[in-house]
């Protein structure tokens, strides 16, 4: 194994940094996604990600724009407080990514590419990252992760005690607005390098697998990141072995971490 990601390390390097890179951003936040309970807003925003990836495409502009402009206006719509409207977020969410997922498959329709050409675009593959690719996501992803960590603990008291934060003078509404915006960003950008399935994996397999073996919110987060690089760094090595699709394995090796997981967490429980 070792000789094997020393093979990838040398041919593959862009695909291993964008990996570790998209996997520990997503991860961190993926965190208090599974705390504020809305997993699915993860992979909604990734298919708007997709969407907005069309779109561009057949506007002629860059894709990313199309995924930043179309993501972040979901977020606009997904920040506000929705305990006390008829329509839950949740509902909101499944109608977002039922009119996401089939517009964009209608956008490409008509547009000339090959079934192959269209799936790269739209849901990406990890092991396709160019430097361009791994430049663009450090230039957006690290400063994200920077101001996650700068907000961490008003963060996490709008969140979990929203009356503790108003006594602390953190204004709930505002921090929330900001984690959406974050995670907005970072879905729209990954997504167009990792694709939607890999994106949603990483939000949710390593923190739910981290939580299990956890609750000291650091640690967590610590965690949930170191296992999001070893999910990535094992499905890498297993996918070129093997010759499996890239994205499908690191999601493969993510879910049988969390299984090893499983007897720790009971251990624990008791």
């Amino acid at each position: 194994m070792v000789e094997t990601v020393a093979t990838l390390v040398s041919t593959f390097p862009e695909a291993i940094a964008a990996g570790l890179l998209v996997g520990s951003a997503c991860a961190l936040l993926g965190v208090f996604v599974i705390l504020k309970r809305v997993v699915f807003i993860g992979m909604a925003l990734s298919e708007i990600a997709a969407c907005g990836i069309a779109g561009a495409l057949l506007a002629g502009l860059p894709p990313l724009l199309g995924a930043i402009a179309l993501t972040l206006g979901a977020v606009a719509l997904l920040a506000g407080p929705y305990e006390s409207r008829r329509l839950p977020r949740d509902a909101l969410l499944g109608l977002l990514f039922v009119a996401a997922a089939s517009l964009s498959v209608l956008l490409v329709a008509g547009s000339g590419l090959g079934l192959a050409e269209i799936k790269s675009l739209l849901y990406g593959d990890l092991i396709l990252a160019s430097r361009a690719d791994l430049r663009l996501l450090g230039a957006i992803l690290v400063p994200a992760i920077a101001v996650l960590l700068a907000c961490l603990r008003p963060l996490l008291y709008a969140f979990l005690d929203r009356e503790a934060a108003t006594v602390l003078r953190v204004r709930p509404a505002r921090m929330e607005m900001l984690f959406f915006l974050l995670l907005g960003l970072v879905v729209a950008t990954a997504s167009k390098t990792a694709g939607s399935l890999l994106v949603f994996c990483y939000l949710i397999v390593p923190p739910a697998t981290a939580l299990l073996l956890t609750r000291r919110l650091v640690l967590v987060m610590v965690l949930a990141a170191a296992l999001a690089a070893a999910a990535t760094l094992i499905g890498l090595a297993v996918s070129f072995l093997a010759d499996w699709p890239t994205n499908p394995t690191i999601c493969a090796a993510a879910c049988a971490l969390l299984l090893l997981a499983l007897p720790a967490a009971f251990r624990r429980s008791r």
